[in-house]
């Protein structure tokens, strides 16, 4: 490849790691995972970013790759990737006012998230990041209206997981 390409690349994944630490930390347990989790990801990324044609926001498709990526490693029954527990998530809250009841409902809602599915969590996971139902659904190569009702579906099952 030139070095056009290559310092294009190097750019934008320095600009967008965050994406990738995100996805590795919703699929790995430990240092190690993670840190091998983000080496294969952006392995991937380098090996596709040839074919990324600019037709979507680099981080919308760097969020559909890694996502692609961690979910395949997951669901490799001889690469499988342990999912992190929602025990080893400490939330420090550096405020001044604290409030023990939060960190609860974090932890309560972690586990729920942790019960769905692989391509439950993504689309939680992206909902959380904020991203519009056009994007979830260009990154998770579904409808719009798919990932509308999937995450009503994913609403209503994490109510009944949190108010059994």
């Amino acid at each position: 490849m030139d070095k056009e390409l290559e310092h294009s690349f190097v750019t934008e994944l320095q600009d967008n790691q965050n994406i990738v630490h995100k996805v590795c930390t919703l699929y790995t347990n430990d240092k190690e995972s993670h840190n091998d989790l983000f080496q294969e990801i952006t392995i991937q990324l380098w090996k596709a970013y040839p074919k990324f044609r600019g037709e979507a926001k680099f981080s919308t498709w760097m969020y559909r790759v890694a996502l692609n990526t961690a979910i395949t490693l997951y669901r490799k029954s001889k690469r499988r990737i342990d999912t992190q527990n929602y025990e080893s998530v400490i939330f420090k809250i550096k405020a001044d006012e604290y409030d023990e009841t939060e960190e609860q409902q974090l932890k309560l809602m972690y586990k729920a998230v942790r019960q769905l599915g692989d391509i439950d969590k993504a689309l939680v996971f992206m909902y959380l990041e904020d991203k519009n139902y056009t994007e979830i659904a260009e990154t998770l190569g579904i409808t719009e209206v798919n990932a509308r009702v999937k995450m009503n579906r994913i609403k209503t099952k994490l109510k009944t997981i949190l108010n059994p």
